[in-house]
């Protein structure tokens, strides 16, 4: 089954995210309440070719396996790329690599903003040369075959997490989340509550270093809320 690409996010949205990270959208969505597999966050072994990549963008998802990539290659060429991140179920299987710089390269001219697959990929160094975002279970140099059509842009689990078409999905060296559409103003609210509390704390530890290194009285290093439940406040 191949469905239409849902729409992207607004600016607005991918502007927001620009200045938060996985752990803070996770807290916002702990802090939210809201009732998702695993938080949506996407399983620790999901992880970034290299260090210090990051994508922000609009999920248009892709279901295969067995090593099947008949559906990426789809995907790849002929859906709409610009502003969307491909993330792929494919069933963790391990005995093939899904795609490789080829793939990577194609999807980067087509303009999307990165690829997350529940599998593996190759090709490392031309990946990292690249420069182009991918975040995976590792890595496998046997390649792939190609065999069925699979699924675009239906809903599907990928490490963990369920994934509807037009999700906001953010990666970076911590890992993937996934934060669903109907969801992602309030989360984007405490995200960001919680990064001013954050900015707080790190004025607080920088006070305290200051005053350690001057032998100055020091000031309270512990937050409330751990004096609270020690009840010493």
């Amino acid at each position: 089954m191949i469905n239409e690409n849902a729409p992207l996010l607004d600016k607005s949205i991918i502007d927001r995210c620009k200045s938060l990270n996985v752990p803070l959208l996770l807290d916002g969505v702990k802090s939210a309440g809201i009732k998702i597999p695993n938080d949506g966050c996407m399983d620790a072994c999901i992880n970034p070719v290299e260090r210090g990549m990051k994508v922000i963008g609009t999920a248009l998802t892709v279901e295969t396996g067995d090593g099947d990539n008949f559906p990426i290659h789809v995907a790849s060429y002929c859906q709409p790329g610009t502003g969307y991140v491909m993330v792929i179920d494919g069933k963790g299987f391990s005995e093939r690599a899904y795609f490789g710089d080829l793939i990577m390269g194609a999807c980067q001219a087509a303009g999307f903003e990165g690829m997350v697959v529940d599998g593996y990929t190759r090709d490392r160094d031309g990946n990292i040369d690249l420069g182009f975002p991918v975040y995976s279970r590792g890595f496998m140099p046997r390649g792939p075959i190609k065999k069925n059509i699979g699924n675009i842009n239906v809903a599907i689990m990928c490490a963990g997490v369920e994934v509807n078409p037009g999700d906001l999905v953010v990666g970076d060296s911590d890992g993937v989340c996934v934060i669903p559409r109907k969801h992602i103003e309030i989360v984007l609210d405490k995200a960001e509550e919680k990064l001013k509390y954050e900015k707080k704390r790190e004025g607080t530890i920088l006070d305290y270093r200051k005053a350690k290194d001057l032998g100055m009285p020091l000031p309270q290093l512990a937050p409330d809320w751990v004096l609270d439940m020690l009840g010493r406040k």
